[in-house]
């Protein structure tokens, strides 16, 4: 382990360390002032777990040779072990032995973090807060032990590649504070164990692929896209609306089906009026044009009392007929 965070130390990165410390786990030079690229002997570690470059002033792109980083392309590795005189009583000296503790003190979701003998399931990289630029290679994704995937506040830009989905061990990535463009790809929900993650302040655009758990983070994580849309964001995307409304109609809610080639349906509450106006108008006509008929010709209104009567004593007779006969019947 080669810990010299928090310090000034300037310059270029020492190519030697690439060279000459090949069996190193974790090397951590943070929080100082080195500029330049990273040199490509870097990737010659192959036993690195935990590289953190961040809070530097690193230019440049980052390397391709990254798949190189051999250890990290593990899921896990329990056998792993770290020398360190890191923590003070991380070395002890016993009958003539050198015991050695598998700890380290690392920065992990942005506060420092005591692994105990559980080194071997860390496999960290952190770039975060440089000044590199370019597309982020592919050749990060074959490194699919990762657990914590730092590239934030950089001028990285190009899209998030689709290959995001190979480091199904990531518990946090933050892709904040960059150029990123285009839209989020679906495969990143299927890093199922994702606890953290942080795409803000970039390009990003199009739809919050949904169905996932990609909506079960804040909205935070996705602010400063003025291109995205859709849950966990307040901002709809193009189409939500007229799904609402169809969704609101089928629901007997809300009318809102259009005909007529997508001509929204305006002539239904007119249609309604008019129904309701020739009942009221048939009622009046029809009422008026038979009482008021009776009512102002003596005549006819003789002759209706008259048919009234006869139909009465038809009904009468007939119904007496009728009973004299089934009595008739019911005798013999």
């Amino acid at each position: 382990m080669l810990d010299l965070e928090k310090n000034a130390l300037s310059g270029r990165i020492p190519e030697w360390i690439g060279e000459s410390l090949q069996d190193l786990i974790v090397l951590s030079l943070q929080s100082n002032r080195f500029f330049g690229n990273i040199p490509l002997q870097l990737c010659h570690l192959a036993n690195i777990q935990v590289l953190d470059l961040s809070l530097n002033n690193i230019s440049g792109t980052i390397p391709k040779c990254i798949n190189k980083f051999s250890a990290m392309t593990h899921e896990w590795d329990t056998n792993a072990t770290l020398t360190t005189d890191y923590i003070p009583s991380g070395i002890t000296y016993h009958l003539g032995i050198y015991e050695y503790f598998n700890n380290a003190v690392l920065t992990w979701k942005g506060s420092n973090f005591e692994f105990k003998n559980t080194l071997g399931l860390v496999k960290i990289l952190d770039l975060s807060s440089n000044i590199l630029s370019g597309e982020v290679s592919e050749e990060i994704m074959s490194l699919t032990g990762l657990v914590g995937l730092n590239l934030s506040r950089n001028n990285l830009s190009g899209e998030i590649t689709s290959k995001i989905g190979y480091l199904k061990s990531l518990d946090f990535l933050d892709l904040s504070r960059n150029q990123f463009s285009g839209e989020i790809p679906p495969t990143l929900s299927l890093i199922s164990g994702l606890s953290v993650l942080d795409l803000s302040n970039n390009n990003l655009s199009g739809r919050i692929p949904s169905g996932t758990q990609l909506q079960s983070f804040n909205s935070s994580t996705y602010g400063g896209n003025p291109g995205l849309c859709g849950l966990p964001l307040p901002t709809k995307c193009p189409g939500d609306e007229s799904a609402q409304g169809s969704a609101t109609n089928n629901g007997g809610k809300e009318d809102t089906t259009t005909n007529n080639g997508g001509k929204e349906d305006t002539d239904a509450p007119k249609d309604d009026l008019w129904f309701y106006l020739s009942s009221v108008i048939g009622f009046v006509v029809g009422f008026w044009g038979v009482c008021g008929t009776l009512l102002f010709k003596a005549s006819w209104r003789h002759a209706y009392f008259n048919f009234l009567i006869d139909a009465k004593d038809w009904l009468y007779v007939t119904a007496a007929v009728s009973i004299s006969k089934l009595r008739t019947r019911l005798s013999f």
